[in-house]
């Protein structure tokens, strides 16, 4: 079992580093879902009621977009920025042309609640998640293949960094699949329930945030895997920072980071680092994009005490800067830039803090 104990040298906080508030608005619902445009242009905050609104970049509303009856539960920008999908409770994968503030196209994927939608990074194909099918359709809404072969209901999926692959993550572990085969690539077998699922930058390695109070690393070309105990709640918290090196996990009220080459066996037996600040259990945790020419990236936590912090976890174990939201805080995502954070809040709060 993992004690969660950290030594090394706390440093003072940077004064260099603050979170200045750009703009706030407040919708009406739960934000369920917060997505940058890929030029960061535009921001995408879909409640859970179903709405979707778009602001521009200095918080202006653009478009209020219907989203689904009975519920919004996720969205996701093409790569090349006008068209948003959005997944809901009405069984279908709907695409938005976000400059006319329109609907374009509606898939149709099952009779249960479509969860998760992913585009390709290249913006070729677009896969959704609904019960225990996977269905991917190509750039003109054209079903590519389904893939149904899931012993229970798919909690996440992310599409393997660098290939046309997907990861479909689901009680009883993890299934890897290709477009053109009906058969999956691998199967990560264990006998328990994940939640989430992230893949590292560089693919060497995903992990899992699960059910019992665990995390799950797995090295995808040996399969091996290893398992980390010790949290406080279920795991639905997991951020890679973009050198794969760290990951980092919630699970508490502690963000938990590990370094997954801290010896020849990885992060087992290893002690990861300690990010202790928020009152209450950890909802979001996002690393930025890329790393400084001279520093690591920064490391963002929100928590249900409604406060959002920044860190740099191989820099020294207090926080860079911090802001209050005054809501508990269920969104974070860094822009595109890495130079501005938004935070969406369980009250409707949409905010977006500058990185000055």
């Amino acid at each position: 079992m993992t004690t969660f104990r950290a030594k090394g040298r706390a440093v003072p906080p940077s004064t260099s580093i603050t979170l200045e508030r750009r703009w706030r608005a407040l919708l009406d619902g739960h934000i369920i879902s917060l997505r940058w445009s890929p030029n960061g242009g535009q921001l995408a905050a879909a409640t859970a009621d179903g709405p979707i609104t778009l602001f521009a970049a200095d918080g202006a509303q653009l478009h209020t977009l219907p989203g689904h009856t009975l519920g919004t539960t996720a969205l996701d920008w093409h790569a090349e920025g006008r068209l948003l999908a959005s997944a809901g409770q009405d069984g279908h994968v709907r695409l938005w042309d976000t400059q006319m503030g329109a609907q374009v196209q509606a898939l149709r994927h099952a009779t249960s609640w479509v969860e998760q939608v992913a585009y390709h990074p290249s913006g070729r194909y677009l896969a959704a998640a609904a019960g225990k099918s996977l269905r991917v359709w190509d750039a003109q809404g054209t079903l590519v293949c389904e893939h149904r072969d899931h012993a229970s209901t798919i909690a996440d999926i992310a599409w393997k960094p660098g290939l046309p692959q997907i990861a479909a993550v689901a009680y009883g572990g993890t299934t890897l699949w290709a477009l053109d085969d009906p058969a999956p690539l691998r199967r990560y077998a264990w006998q328990g329930s994940s939640l989430v699922l992230a893949w590292s930058p560089d693919a060497r390695m995903f992990a899992t945030g699960d059910q019992d109070q665990t995390v799950h690393f797995w090295y995808t070309d040996s399969g091996k895997d290893l398992q980390m105990w010790g949290y406080e709640t279920k795991m639905r918290e997991l951020a890679w920072d973009p050198s794969s090196r760290y990951l980092a996990t919630g699970g508490g009220r502690d963000a938990v980071v590990w370094d997954v080459r801290a010896g020849k066996k990885g992060p087992e037996g290893s002690k990861p680092v300690m990010l202790g600040l928020h009152e209450t259990y950890l909802s979001a945790l996002a690393y930025q994009h890329s790393e400084a020419t001279d520093a690591p990236a920064i490391l963002a936590s929100a928590g249900q005490d409604g406060r959002v912090a920044l860190w740099r976890p191989t820099r020294g174990r207090k926080p860079l800067a911090q802001h209050g939201v005054n809501a508990p805080v269920s969104q974070l995502a860094w822009a595109p830039d890495d130079r501005a954070l938004a935070v969406g809040g369980e009250d409707g709060t949409v905010a977006v803090l500058d990185l000055r």
